[in-house]
């Protein structure tokens, strides 16, 4: 829109230059603020330089819309002036007619003359320019190329990122799937061994309930046969050897001893020993080993699929993971080596040293706690008379924490 206007018409009637700042009187004149300032100053009255009608404002308002046409003018002229100044030669001031194609350049009539360019190709710069164009075409065609390689890579890395997201929401999902299972089956063994205990407890709290029933009618006959005993004892002479042959008769005990308890407490060994190791032999049967192949992308097959894992008689030697299988075969050549008399290889991944040496301190640990256990029966039952299987067994139990001792392993393992 400034374009259209002249620079005459962005002229301050003062000062005759481009408006700065410019403020509008009553007259609708425009001057520029410093200028209308300092003619006010010089004649010492407020008029307007243009009508010299008097104003009656101190300070006149700003003329926004002609200072923004101002500077619009301004930037306008620039831009023209610098596209000027890039078509016409920096050294002649002659409009670039010609194309220099061995410095690559734009030049003018007297360049071509020049001892700079003696002997050089030119060309119009029409043509030049329809030449340079079809040579960066053909530049940007790998670029190009490239570009869509790197937005084609771009867009499938992002559908791969989106992916992993996915992947681990699942993965996730199927974890906690997998050990609530687990969870699962844990609770069921636990509540079915807790079933157990307690009908063994019932069991056990019913005989106990009914030998004590039993001994408490015993002790309840005796009673009354010592009374009644005690009585005749404190009659009259002759009275008490009338009935003394009964009373020899009544004090004939036929109750029989009370026998001693085999049993009787809770079989705690049966419930806890090797409690977790039974629990995991349990939990084998629940679980199934899957071969994963991370050569295929984004799929998962399991070694059944392949034919190298089957589910199939477990008396099959040729079915199950194949580490296991390699397992079974060196134990099987090594018994067959040693039947043979010839000196056999022991089969791989099987430390014996170590399985000994683990067994002879497990012995002696037993030997320790089971020689232990006896002692602390014996002292508990006194000198006179044998522990009873109650009290071994109660003995038993009480130094079961000693297996677990390590001062106890210790000593067990020096005898």
């Amino acid at each position: 829109m400034a374009s259209a206007f002249s620079e005459e018409d962005f002229s301050c009637p003062v000062c005759c230059e481009i408006f700065k700042d410019p403020v509008v009187l009553h007259c609708s004149h425009s001057v520029c603020k410093v200028c209308l300032q300092l003619f006010w100053e010089k004649k010492g009255s407020r008029e307007c330089p243009v009508c010299r009608r008097k104003s009656s404002m101190e300070i006149p308002p700003l003329n926004l819309v002609l200072k923004n046409l101002c500077e619009t003018f301004l930037q306008d002229r620039s831009q023209r002036s610098s596209s000027e100044s890039e078509t016409v030669c920096s050294l002649h001031s002659e409009k670039l007619k010609l194309f220099c194609l061995d410095d690559q350049q734009p030049v003018c009539l007297v360049c071509r003359d020049s001892r700079k360019h003696t002997n050089h190709k030119f060309c119009p710069i029409d043509e030049a320019v329809t030449d340079c164009k079809e040579k960066l075409k053909t530049a940007l065609k790998p670029l190009q190329e490239k570009l869509k390689i790197f937005e084609d890579c771009k867009l499938n890395w992002s559908q791969t990122a989106e992916h992993i997201k996915i992947q681990a929401e699942h993965t996730e999902h199927q974890i906690k799937k997998e050990f609530e299972k687990l969870y699962q089956f844990l609770r069921d063994e636990e509540a079915a061994r807790i079933s157990a205990l307690r009908e063994e407890e019932e069991q056990k709290s019913q005989m106990m309930k009914e030998k004590i029933e039993k001994l408490n009618r015993d002790m309840s006959s005796l009673s009354d046969t010592i009374r009644a005993t005690e009585e005749e004892m404190r009659a009259e002479d002759v009275l008490f050897l009338q009935n003394y042959k009964n009373s020899v008769e009544r004090t004939l005990c036929t109750l029989q001893d009370s026998e001693e308890l085999s049993g009787a407490l809770i079989h705690v060994t049966k419930h806890l020993a090797n409690l977790k190791f039974r629990v995991w032999e349990k939990m084998q049967d629940t679980v199934q080993y899957k071969l994963q192949d991370h050569s295929e992308k984004n799929s998962v097959h399991t070694a059944a699929s392949r034919g190298a894992f089957r589910n199939t008689d477990p008396c099959d030697l040729t079915s199950g993971q194949p580490e296991v299988w390699e397992n079974m075969q060196d134990t099987v050549q090594y018994k067959e080596a040693a039947a043979k008399g010839s000196q056999p290889k022991r089969p791989r991944h099987i430390n014996y040293e170590a399985k000994a040496k683990a067994c002879e301190k497990t012995v002696s640990v037993m030997q320790h706690v089971i020689k232990r256990t006896i002692t602390y029966a014996k002292e508990a039952a006194g000198p006179d008379r044998r522990p009873s299987p109650a009290e071994l067994e109660l003995r038993m139990v009480q130094s079961k924490a000693d297996i677990e001792d390590p001062e106890i392993t210790v000593n067990a393992v020096v005898l």
